[in-house]
């Protein structure tokens, strides 16, 4: 079943507003990029969905290319 036809009969069943149910069901998806974006986490727990963590050199090398940006707009480039 597609996601929207789901969302469709939550809202349904709980008599509730289209958007707030699809609020509540993207609002752990978009708190998991949220925390994953800031990159300082060691390891994000959805729970019933599973655990997501980045690797130590993933990390460094995001935290370098946003050291070379920031040096750059620093510098006026």
């Amino acid at each position: 079943m597609k996601e929207k036809t789901i969302i469709q009969k939550l809202a349904t069943k709980y008599n509730l507003p289209l958007t707030k149910v699809e609020d509540m069901v993207y609002h752990q998806f978009k708190y998991a990029a949220k925390i994953i974006k800031l990159g300082d986490f060691e390891t994000i727990r959805l729970p019933y969905f599973g655990k997501f963590h980045a690797k130590k050199s993933r990390i460094a090398h995001i935290n370098e290319l946003k050291r070379r940006k920031n040096e750059r707009l620093a510098n006026g480039k």
